[in-house]
């Protein structure tokens, strides 16, 4: 077997900006790389996650244009934790605006998690401006995932992270946790938002890799993450994610059946399990399907921050 990849070095960037989206919101963009290299669209997850410094690396600096931005209300981006104007579509339109301003005609897209939904949708709603896609732990946003996750499912195997956001919603409420939660991150009492923010994202960074990582659990402690992370992904959830069906973008997907695409998976992915990756595949045999054997979830897990990395080097050829 080959070696598996490490990251690139580490880089900064060359130019920073916010840009107005809307009357509300400003996000966050940041470059990367080389400024006439091949352009390529980073997208975080969550829907809430933010831009972290080692998202620059899985690129060559020396052959791609990095382009980077923190979505409505998460990371950098102004107001934090904002929900309103902050939808899929709001994004999708957001994504064309850098595009513009930044005078790129096409780009690679890259995302993983949610990252993945909005890269789907994006492409979705304007394939010709998309020369591949490089998608990892597909999340479609369908209610048996919604379902998994936060009500049944992944608690059979982590019940020990499960155990405190099961107990901090009364008896009366567990039928419907997502509501039930949603409800305290959209509370008057700033105490009561946060502590349900904490726990929120705190359930989801237990379940993120094959082993857990206690230090990104620690994280989400810090005030301003846990709100944005969890007062977003909620909004979003509770909202169907603001798809017309249940099944929208594997309804669509023949829009972008001519893109390259290649699809990382990990087999022990809890957050976002397998199943969704065949069944974008199944509805896609086009795009590469690699499930990475001993990995869950996160982008940073050695297979699959190697397969990732691959990615980028092949798509060097698009």
């Amino acid at each position: 077997m080959e070696p598996l990849k490490d990251y690139f070095p580490e880089i900064e960037p060359f130019q920073t900006e916010f840009l107005k989206v809307s009357d509300l919101h400003h996000v966050y963009v940041e470059q990367c790389g080389n400024p006439n290299g091949r352009p390529v669209l980073f997208l975080h997850g969550g829907p809430g996650g933010g831009v972290l410094p080692y998202h620059r690396q899985f690129f060559d600096a020396k052959f791609y244009r990095i382009i980077l931005f923190d979505q409505r209300g998460s990371g950098k981006s102004t107001p934090a934790a904002e929900l309103k104007d902050n939808t899929t579509w709001d994004l999708v339109n957001d994504i064309e605006k850098i595009r513009a301003h930044l005078n790129i005609k096409d780009w690679i897209v890259f995302g993983g998690s949610w990252g993945s939904t909005l890269a789907l949708a994006y492409a979705i709603t304007h394939p010709e401006k998309v020369k591949g896609l490089i998608l990892r732990g597909i999340f479609l946003t369908r209610p048996s995932e919604i379902k998994w996750f936060y009500q049944e499912g992944a608690s059979q195997i982590f019940p020990d992270a499960w155990e405190k956001y099961f107990n901090y919603i009364p008896a009366a409420e567990r039928n419907d946790f997502v509501t039930a939660y949603y409800k305290r991150l959209t509370s008057d009492h700033a105490d009561t938002r946060l502590e349900a923010a904490r726990i929120w994202s705190q359930w989801e960074a237990a379940t993120s890799r094959l082993h857990v990582d206690s230090q990104s659990i620690k994280d989400f402690e810090e005030p301003t993450l846990a709100l944005q992370f969890a007062r977003i992904e909620c909004h979003y959830f509770i909202n169907h994610s603001f798809f017309k069906t249940d099944n929208y973008l594997l309804e669509n997907i023949s829009k972008i059946k001519q893109i390259p695409a290649t699809i990382i998976q990990g087999r022990y992915d809890v957050v976002c399990p397998v199943r969704s990756a065949w069944d974008l595949h199944r509805a896609w045999p086009e795009a590469k399907l690699n499930i990475i054997a001993d990995a869950g979830h996160s982008a940073g897990e050695p297979g699959i921050r190697s397969a990732l990395i691959d990615a980028t080097e092949a798509f060097k050829t698009y």
